[in-house]
């Protein structure tokens, strides 16, 4: 069974078994470690000393009692500045929760809560509920063992829920056409950059996609859509051997020199100087998205 991330050493089985699809792991923390594309959901509590996180490439430095969930193909590295036990980590397969079946929470959502770090209050408990899910994950296996984990996994779920309330979108006319919008951009992305093509998807106007675009994130919808490509780029170019012809092609560019403009423009480095960063060593600075005004 393969690792939950790559690693530059043997790591350690990080994927959830199949008869439960949860299970506890042992991230593969060190220094340099290799960024890796995410298998599965992952739930990261620390405990003591730091815990560096890169996750999509934008770091979150971790003190004792963070919690992290990261998401089933996002790019991810973790290191440790200091000396501290290892973090606490529950892994979930996709799709084992419905998108209804938690009562305003679709685990699957990328847009869900707890996208950046949370400090939730009294760790303890979040430390006990970690520590017996990863207990029982261990025992034998059965319909009954597996029927207790989902129950255990989904009052995790919703306590994190509870800790984000913030996160969900706002129910009005913008959001609920921003969410249907990017909704669609996370199954056609690879295959059309024109805002053109969602908007006939979805029954507007560019205008209509722009404006709730701007209302929710601050950014047009062809900055939206054109982020959402260069973000891909980034986790295939940090975490795969595709060349960078492959990279291009995966995601709709027909000539490596489209692709080579696109992504210069979009983070100011040529796919080749930003893979040579994770080949080299950790960059001094990690290039972000490009300004609204540009």
């Amino acid at each position: 069974m393969p690792a939950l991330i790559h690693h530059t050493e043997p790591a350690p089985t990080c994927l959830p078994p199949d008869w439960s699809g949860i299970g506890g792991c042992v991230l593969p923390v060190a220094a340099g470690a290799a960024t890796g594309l995410l298998r599965c959901h992952a739930l990261v509590l620390t405990t003591t000393g730091p815990l560096l996180a890169e996750i999509d490439f934008a770091e979150h430095l971790c003190g004792p009692g963070t919690l992290l969930w990261i998401r089933p193909g996002q790019a991810a590295r973790f290191s440790r500045p200091g000396d501290g036990d290892d973090p606490l980590t529950i892994v979930f397969r996709p799709g084992l929760f419905g998108p209804e079946e938690l009562p305003g929470l679709s685990p699957d959502d990328p847009s869900g809560p707890a996208r950046e770090p949370l400090t939730p209050p009294g760790p303890a408990v979040f430390r006990d509920v970690f520590a017996h899910l990863a207990a029982d994950a261990t025992g034998p296996p059965g319909p009954v063992a597996a029927a207790l984990l989902r129950h255990e996994l989904a009052a995790l779920l919703l306590r994190i829920a509870t800790l984000d309330p913030g996160s969900g979108l706002r129910a009005h006319v913008e959001s609920r056409t921003f969410e249907r919008f990017r909704r669609r951009l996370e199954e056609r992305y690879p295959h059309t950059r024109r805002v053109e093509d969602y908007a006939a998807e979805l029954g507007c106007s560019v205008r209509t996609l722009t404006r709730a675009s701007l209302a929710l994130t601050g950014r047009t919808a062809k900055q939206v859509v054109d982020d959402r490509v260069a973000l891909q780029a980034r986790r295939m170019l940090a975490a795969t051997a595709m060349s960078v012809a492959e990279v291009g092609r995966g995601l709709g560019f027909g000539e490596p020199t489209n692709f080579g403009r696109f992504f210069h423009r979009e983070t100011g480095l040529s796919p080749g100087q930003f893979r040579g960063r994770f080949l080299t060593g950790r960059p001094a600075a990690i290039p972000g998205q490009r300004s609204p005004a540009d």
